[in-house]
């Protein structure tokens, strides 16, 4: 545990308590009294509301429009199932921020609903939600879907045969042994639209903000530092509270049922019932995930002279978006692949560290390291990131101007996934093999190098990928720290957006459309390497 321990405690908790102390330490002393004069503030109540009603609208909403999604992948077989997994599987690895061009090119101004029915909807709450029911439509599917899919489903035909309908069965049987699951999954994508930040920031315009939205006003805009800090202790607080929540719900799904082999379970649709739930399910999909990825790539190619490469060849252009940008747009393609893959080492060394940690059970200490790994999907990393800004720039750690500030920064949201990756593998691995090992005269190292290494590897290059591919989209933190010759994708993505003109526009459908196929490619082949009995949250 030292090593993950030191890195969080190095570049986490130390960034983020020295600018919460910044914003609410002067020359007299702590300023505690600053909470009450914000919190008391009528914008800052009205941020507080929209932030919590719109995460809870968006957790209702994706499970109304996911469940019957989760049921369809769980039970059903039909042709292009493993393709279809990984498209609604697309959106999550996405960055926030193209999620919010996509629907922008499918909602907003001059868009595809603008343009066939004169409808605009961004700057709206409803194309908040939307958007967060495309980013987090994964993430019912593949929690729910995944526990749905070990159910014994002859426990249901039990309580068909003792008299039940089948809502009743349904009702009464599977509902009870799904809740946790479904605890689980509407807590993270509570998690999730709760510090929503690039949704809001593109689609919800000046009448709408998040609390991650209102740091990031407070800190780079307004330079309001305590403001900033006590907003960022209460998303603290808050996020606290829904981890431990959701820490006890996978405990519960853990331990309380007996599950069976998925291949076992699905079947092929039978009756009008149920292809019309499937024809309705590929709809959803299809209108809900497909569209506006469809339309971002349209937009890209739809430049002023006729659909082609416009917009492509623009951005290497040194001059392109109107002197925003030092160098081409497009070096941010390769900047952006660099730090990435620098912090995809970093989340697996650390990761993988904490993970066999954790291996060991029992003692509040290690359900407290194991929570801990979590904190950064859900503490602002706009804090995180000016909190580098003030802290990493005096010796020993003058990192300021280095370019490894931004992987390390990155590396932080790629552990999570890693331990929550690795973790349930390792956990499956039979100690006796080590003893055995150990007996017949390997070292420490080398057992593990024999035993766990050959049986995690595919593991491994799982939460390779999914650390690569949200290390990729990382953007609240980079904004601040990438620098101004060294833009990443979702940072040059949202500098284009921010300045008018179709050009700029256009670029920053064509870099969404670069950063998109970067994701998706990685994720497919991250369904290759899925095992048919994966474990684990994503």
């Amino acid at each position: 545990m030292a090593v993950p321990l030191a890195f969080f405690g190095l570049f986490f908790a130390y960034p983020v308590t020295a600018i919460v102390g910044r914003g609410l330490k002067t020359d007299t002393g702590w300023q505690f009294g600053r909470f009450g004069e914000v919190l008391a503030r009528p914008d800052i109540a009205d941020v507080l509301w929209f932030t919590t009603w719109q995460a809870l609208a968006s957790t209702v909403l994706t499970l109304l429009i996911a469940l019957p999604g989760a049921y369809v992948f769980a039970r059903f077989e039909f042709p292009g199932k493993q393709l279809l997994r990984a498209v609604v599987t697309v959106p999550f690895v996405l960055p926030t921020v193209v999620v919010g061009t996509a629907f922008l090119a499918l909602l907003g101004r001059g868009g595809l609903l603008d343009e066939t029915a004169g409808i605009r909807l961004d700057t709206t709450v409803w194309a908040i939600l939307l958007a967060h029911v495309f980013f987090n439509y994964a993430v019912i599917v593949r929690t729910v879907g995944g526990l749905w899919a070990q159910l014994d489903p002859r426990q249901e035909e039990a309580a068909r045969v003792l008299g039940a309908d089948r809502f009743a069965a349904w009702r009464r049987v599977t509902l009870p042994a799904l809740a946790p699951a479904v605890a689980a999954a509407s807590l993270m994508v509570f998690l999730f639209t709760f510090s929503s930040f690039g949704v809001v920031l593109i689609l919800g315009g000046p009448a709408y903000s998040t609390l991650e939205v209102e740091v990031y006003r407070q800190t780079a805009q307004l330079l309001d530092l305590s403001t900033a800090a006590v907003l960022t202790m209460v998303q603290f607080a808050a996020i606290g509270a829904i981890l431990a929540l959701h820490a006890w719900t996978v405990r519960r799904r853990e331990t309380a049922l007996r599950l069976v082999d998925p291949g076992r379970t699905a079947h092929r649709p039978r009756g009008w019932a149920q292809r019309t739930l499937l024809g309705a399910v590929l709809l959803t999909v299809g209108l809900l995930i497909v569209a506006p990825l469809a339309v971002l790539v349209e937009r890209s190619f739809d430049a002023p002279g006729g659909y082609g490469l416009g917009f492509y060849r623009a951005l290497q252009d040194t001059g392109a978006g109107g002197g925003t940008f030092l160098v081409p747009p497009v070096e941010a393609i390769w900047n952006s692949l660099q730090y990435a893959l620098a912090a995809t080492a970093i989340a697996l060394f650390i990761g993988g560290l904490a993970a066999a940690a954790l291996t060991r059970r029992g003692g509040r200490f290690v359900r407290g390291f194991d929570a801990m790994l979590m904190l950064p999907l859900g503490v602002s990393a706009v804090t995180v990131g000016f909190g580098f800004l003030i802290t990493l720039d005096e010796p020993p750690l003058d990192l300021r101007t280095s370019w490894i500030l931004v992987p390390l920064a990155q590396a932080l949201v790629g552990v999570p996934f890693v331990v929550r990756t690795m973790l349930p593998v390792l956990r499956a691995v039979d100690g006796r093999l080590r003893e055995a090992a150990a007996v017949l005269g390997a070292s420490p190292l080398r057992a593990w190098r024999e035993v766990d290494l050959p049986l995690v590897r595919r593991a491994l290059l799982i939460a390779a990928g999914f650390a690569f591919a949200v290390s990729l989209g990382e953007f609240g933190a980079t904004v601040f720290i990438a620098r101004p010759d060294r833009p990443t994708l979702p940072v040059a993505v949202a500098r284009l957006l921010g300045r008018a003109g179709e050009l700029n526009y256009g670029q920053a459908m064509a870099l969404s459309t670069i950063l998109m196929l970067v994701c998706a490619v990685s994720l497919l082949l991250l369904e290759r390497l899925r095992p048919d009995k994966t474990s684990g949250e994503f």
